[in-house]
Formats: C-alpha cells, sequence, structure tokens
C-alpha cells in the first residue's frame, strides 16, 4: 500500500506506533508518511467529539416548535444524542481548544422505504394469490393475433390545462388506459382474437428514483408519490390483464425503457409472480431491448425506441430472432418512446412508432412537441401480416 505524507501531532504518531518527531516550525504537527488505510482512521479520529457533555447555546425550530437542529458547547461530560437525530458537524477553536456539535434530525433512508414497499407487495401476493381457472378455447380455422399496446403511459406524470392545455395525472392515466383498452377490444370485436399480445413497459412508470428523476437524472414533474404510483401501476396491469384473458389467451412482452428501467422491470416480475398459477397467459419479462414473438407467418419485433435506430432493425432481427427470421412472410417491429405515430417499410421489415395516451408536460409542450393522445392495436393475420389498424383517441 503507498505511503503518502501527512501532517500528524504526536499524539496521533505514537498511536500509529511511528517514531515521534519534533514538531515542524510555526505547526504543533510533523510530517509522516503514512498509508491510506491509517490515514482514514485518523481523520475518524479527528471527527469524533471529545468525551464531553453538551451545554446548549443555539437551537432552531420549526413552526410547530419540533427542533429541527441543535449547535451545543462540548464541556466535561460523555455525549447525549437525542433519539433519531444524528451529528452532522464538529468544529473545534484552535485557540482555546473548544469544540462544538451540530446535530440534527436523521433524514429518511431510501432503502426504508423500499423494504415498506417491498413488504407491502409481499402482503398483498399472500393475501391475494388468485388461482385463476383454466379457460378451455376451441380453435378456428379464420383466427387472428391482437396487438395491444398502450405505448408510453407515463403513471406519475403532471400537466395542468392551465399551461399545457390538458389535464394529466396518475388517475387521469389509469382511466384514459382502461378506456382505450377497452376501445380497441370493441373495434376488435369483428375478428376472431385467439391470442393477444400485450406490450408492457415503455415508460409506465414516469420516474425511478425517490428524487422525481428518469433513470438517468432528469428532474421531471409528478403527480404523487413513487411508490404510490408503483402500486397503481401494478393494479392497473392486474386489471386490464384480467379483463384480456376473458378474450383470448395472453402473451404479455416488456419493454424495458429509459424513464423507469428499474422500476418497470421490478414490476414486470411482480405481476408475472401475480399470474403464475394462470395457464392462459405466458410472459417475456427479460431486460432484453429487443423482443419477439411470432403468429403464423409474421414475425413481430417491439423495443422501447430509445436505443437501435429504426434502419437497423430489421438486421439486428434477422441476427437476433434467425431461427424464426426464415420461417417468416411478414416482419414488423412496433417501437415506442416520441409518443407520436410514424410508419415506414424498410427492405425487411415494417417499423411504426406508436401513439400514447399521455399528452405533452410543461417541458414537451413548451418545446413545441404536441402529439395526438391515443392507444393503439394491430390485428394481424395467420397468413397476411398485419390487415387493421386499430386507434383509440382521446377527446381532450
Amino acid at each position: 500500500m503507498k505511503n503518502t505524507p501527512r501532517y500528524l501531532s504526536k499524539e496521533e504518531a505514537s498511536i500509529l506506533g511511528l517514531e515521534v518527531k519534533p514538531n515542524e516550525k510555526f505547526r504543533n504537527k510533523a510530517r509522516y508518511h503514512i498509508n491510506d488505510l491509517d490515514w482514514s482512521n485518523i481523520q475518524r479520529s479527528r471527527a469524533t467529539p471529545s468525551e464531553r457533555a453538551m451545554v446548549e447555546t443555539q437551537v432552531k425550530y420549526d413552526k410547530n416548535g419540533d427542533v429541527l437542529s441543535s449547535i451545543e458547547k462540548l464541556q466535561s461530560e460523555p455525549i447525549q444524542i437525542p433519539e433519531d437525530f444524528e451529528i452532522i458537524k464538529v468544529s473545534t477553536s484552535k485557540s482555546t481548544n473548544q469544540q462544538w456539535v451540530q446535530y440534527a434530525k436523521k433524514k429518511a433512508d431510501p432503502s426504508d422505504i423500499n423494504e415498506d414497499l417491498r413488504d407491502k407487495l409481499i402482503a398483498d401476493l399472500k393475501e391475494y394469490s388468485p388461482k385463476y381457472p383454466e379457460i378451455k378455447r376451441s380453435k378456428a380455422k379464420d383466427s387472428y393475433c391482437l396487438v395491444l399496446d398502450p405505448a408510453d403511459i407515463h403513471i406519475g406524470k403532471l400537466a395542468t390545462s392551465f399551461e399545457t392545455g390538458t389535464d394529466y395525472n396518475s388517475q387521469i392515466a389509469v382511466k384514459r388506459v382502461k378506456e382505450g383498452v377497452q376501445g380497441i377490444l370493441d373495434k376488435s370485436s369483428g375478428f376472431n382474437i385467439d391470442k393477444i399480445i400485450f406490450i408492457g413497459g415503455n415508460d409506465i412508470l414516469h420516474t425511478d428514483t425517490p428524487h422525481r428523476k428518469t433513470t438517468s437524472g432528469t428532474p421531471q414533474d409528478t403527480d404523487g408519490m413513487w411508490y404510490d404510483n408503483f402500486l397503481t401501476a401494478k393494479q392497473l396491469y392486474v386489471d386490464v390483464l384480467e379483463m384480456l384473458i376473458s378474450v383470448a389467451d395472453v402473451e404479455f412482452v416488456f419493454n424495458p425503457s429509459n424513464h423507469d428501467y428499474m422500476s418497470g422491470f421490478m414490476l414486470a416480475d411482480v405481476i408475472k409472480t401475480h399470474f403464475r398459477l394462470s395457464k392462459n397467459i405466458s410472459f417475456d419479462c427479460s431486460i432484453a431491448h429487443r423482443k419477439y414473438s411470432t403468429y403464423g407467418n409474421s414475425l413481430i419485433g417491439t423495443t422501447h425506441g430509445d436505443g437501435a435506430k429504426q434502419v437497423d432493425l430489421g438486421q439486428l432481427m434477422s441476427i437476433e430472432a434467425k431461427e424464426h427470421w426464415a420461417d417468416s412472410e411478414h416482419r414488423y417491429f412496433y417501437t415506442h418512446h416520441v409518443h407520436h405515430k410514424t410508419a415506414k417499410d424498410y427492405i425487411n421489415v415494417t417499423v411504426e412508432s406508436l401513439r400514447s395516451p399521455s399528452p405533452a408536460d410543461s417541458w414537451h409542450d413548451r418545446n413545441g412537441y404536441k402529439n395526438k393522445a391515443a392507444v393503439e392495436g394491430f390485428i394481424h393475420s395467420k397468413t397476411e401480416g398485419q390487415v387493421a389498424r386499430l386507434t383509440h383517441f382521446f377527446n381532450l
């Protein structure tokens, strides 16, 4: 371990077992070569208050009369720190060697909130672990697959009509998704649906930290606490999937995304656990950025859209889903992230970005990024690929 020159008092040098040197001129310390571990221990000892009692000298109160912080001077007996308080600063007078300690209420540990959320989720699963009876379905020759994709829901996002012209919060998000899913089911009623591919993730949650920021640290305008939004999103998925299972067997495909990379993954895993006893739903909840499903001779890819370029998606599909590539006649990639509609045919794949039920917030409205809020679905034939696009718009 490398030694570094540090200034130590005679007492500190003696504690470390060093040969004590005379103090340097105009200093009460001498220079010694010590390793980082010894230096860390010396710093810790210097930050530890002397074993002397405190006489209160300054106290700060809030509007309710509760103590916010207190600065006290050390005297002769051991320190007694109030419960739920912690030392945040120690000051020493160079002339009198007196010490002052400032302590304040301990800040809430985010890990405690995480544990509370975990315990609540476990309790919910123990109390309500539904046994879904298997639904036996008759096979039909003329049947279709519904790709249902409520994209970029952003539960926890806040927009106000006073600024942006449209209100949006967690309650509105839930209402829109349920309305949009039912609207797509109604519009697809003319088709004999034997499979539903439900695309989850894709910024289902607006933030990914207790500090109201995305995974990468971008601050957001938010509605509600992050743990409340997580539980709201959990219940929304449960309600929607129970609705879909009554129509056809469901394949749940999770797309990780930039707003909630960690929370979205954990949410998908919770939903998978919730439906673990159902034989009418399957899950692909891996953290892979691009997912692939098949129906008849269609190969269907999904991704959030914040990573690989659209022009490269066909080539990536041919590599990542090579076992299905040669058997497919029709190839599609559904992307998200941009909240508006685009569609383009490339040489070997059709790429579409989807509309979102979430409107522009303050930043997007200020910069002119407006979108037509909607939920979309797509009908795929076993032999002819995508044969219908279904859109449920919202009256804002």
